[in-house]
């Protein structure tokens, strides 16, 4: 099974993009990420026509989350947003099962500036998304989170480390939220697959526009799968595919693509 996580910053404007890219990858679940439009703007008939079903948790000019399932793949109990805060209207998560998983698509806050109180809430829902991991975890059902985490989890993960420290993405609280996921016993699937080197090459899936920061690679990486270990008994593969950062009109993200086994118990440490 093929599952990508992709911040397209603009479903709408970045359609062509994904048309095609969907056409030439057919993964049988795509997750989507920063739609920047309303439940009812999404694009569903250009989708459907490729035989996905979008399931959309859209907000006007903001945020948003989407889930392309391939036919004839059925999507079942969905969840559209992430409990443990009724008043929170932010389009930030969905969760749905499909073939027996338990997948998520979420786009964490962002946090910056710090000094405001949207640092506050990244922290906030970040504790939200470990207890009802915790939840999760507990079902026994293979459980996948995807998505733009807004998180720079280790230095290899940056450009620049040292001129990151005091941002939201990379601040100590931050990362040591994150690594509260990964202690519940969720596993960071593309460094599982592809652990950090020193003098390696660096990783990233988000290039800013400015700055010239794309063709000189100075990225972040802050796209992530983070795996139950009932899903990551099953990965095969977890790759970043930077091609479609390099097209014209692209999203400042490119997409993180997760392959798993059908069936059988192979470690994924194997």
């Amino acid at each position: 099974m093929k599952i990508a996580t992709w911040n397209v910053n603009s479903v709408r404007a970045r359609l062509p993009i994904v048309v095609d890219w969907l056409q030439t990858e057919r993964p049988d679940v795509l997750l989507l990420q920063e739609l920047k439009c309303e439940t009812g703007a999404f694009p569903y008939d250009a989708l459907s026509a490729l035989e996905y079903q979008a399931l959309v948790v859209g907000q006007k000019a903001y945020n948003g989350v989407a889930a392309l399932v391939r036919r004839p793949l059925e999507i079942e109990q969905p969840l559209m947003a992430l409990p443990g805060d009724d008043g929170d209207v932010q389009a930030r998560y969905l969760e749905f099962t499909v073939a027996g998983m338990r997948l998520a698509s979420l786009y964490l806050p962002n946090g910056n500036p710090v000094e405001s109180d949207k640092y506050p809430y990244k922290l906030r829902w970040m504790a939200r998304l470990r207890d009802h991991a915790v939840t999760l975890l507990a079902s026994g059902q293979p459980v996948i989170l995807g998505g733009d985490y807004n998180i720079i989890p280790e230095p290899e993960d940056v450009y620049a480390p040292e001129d990151w420290r005091e941002d939201a993405l990379f601040r100590l609280e931050s990362r040591t939220a994150y690594r509260a996921l990964l202690y519940l016993g969720l596993t960071d699937a593309y460094r599982a697959r592809h652990p950090a080197e020193p003098g390696g090459e660096p990783a990233y899936s988000f290039w800013d526009y400015q700055a010239g920061r794309w063709p000189r690679n100075q990225g972040l990486r802050i796209d992530h799968f983070l795996l139950s270990p009932q899903a990551a008994d099953r990965l095969d593969s977890c790759t970043i595919d930077r091609q479609p950062r390099g097209l014209d009109k692209a999203s400042d993200h490119t997409p993180v693509v997760l392959t798993l086994r059908d069936s059988g118990f192979v470690s994924a440490y194997s």
